[in-house]
């Protein structure tokens, strides 16, 4: 509904009264702005939703890999776990590691349950550390950290580095607008409308999943090779969609 605006006559009448008490209702007059005269009173819009996409490769990878002893006593335990970590560590930090933290420690009991009440057998203790380190030197630094005490291995995560992973959004989300705007022009040319301006734009996101290889596949890796474990990373997809609402 279009804004009213209220005026009232009793000012220009009531010198015409000589100043008689003046009771009539007021006079409403409507007043559309003049832009609004030329507004087409229908928004006519199309969306559309593009895809981007930008592959490339990955030359990090992260490890997660840690050390886990069973012994007869928790000191026992906590102490072989401590000292094979320290091990651990010392060579994960001469081999100038990125990134390197401790993601878990864990002490439980073991009991027996073939006789009731369960008996208690024994103490498993563990220390697991995750690093980023590039692809191509991954598998030594895996054999030299296992040489040092580490006799687990949970699972490889390969990512690209974070300027190409910056720069491959900016290709996907320009994929993705331009997608956008083809889709558009396509159909609004085959109805013989014609595209006017872009009245929103909402950028969905442009994502990129590290690539993930869990602890079965890499112990089978591991054994092809005795020399030195074979670590090959592969390509991340870094996505992208876009849409744009444009005025016809």
């Amino acid at each position: 509904m279009l804004p009213i605006k209220s005026i009232s006559l009793k000012p220009f009448l009531a010198p015409l009264l000589g100043g008689a008490m003046l009771t009539m209702s007021v006079l409403s007059i409507t007043m559309a702005p003049a832009a609004w005269a030329n507004e087409d009173p229908l928004l006519r819009v199309i969306t559309v939703t593009g895809q981007g996409s930008e592959s490339i490769p990955t030359t990090l990878t992260q490890v997660e890999l840690g050390v886990e002893v069973q012994g007869a006593t928790a000191e026992e335990v906590q102490r072989q776990v401590a000292e094979r970590s320290a091990q651990v560590m010392e060579v994960l930090r001469s081999q100038n590691v990125q990134k390197l933290q401790t993601t878990g420690v864990r002490l439980n009991p073991q009991y027996s349950y073939d006789s009731s009440p369960q008996q208690l057998t024994g103490y498993i203790g563990a220390n697991t550390v995750s690093f980023r380190i590039p692809t191509n030197n991954a598998g030594t630094v895996i054999d030299d950290a296992i040489a040092a005490g580490a006799n687990q291995v949970y699972g490889l995560s390969f990512v690209a580095e974070e300027s190409a992973l910056t720069n491959a959004r900016q290709v996907a989300l320009k994929e993705a607008t331009a997608d956008a705007q083809q889709q558009a022009n396509t159909v609004l040319s085959t109805l013989n409308l014609t595209p006017q301006e872009i009245v929103t734009i909402q950028i969905n996101g442009a994502n990129s999943p590290p690539i993930y290889l869990g602890e079965q596949r890499f112990a089978e890796a591991a054994g092809e090779a005795a020399a030195s474990t074979p670590v090959v990373g592969g390509e991340q997809t870094v996505d992208a969609t876009v849409t744009l609402q444009i005025r016809y």
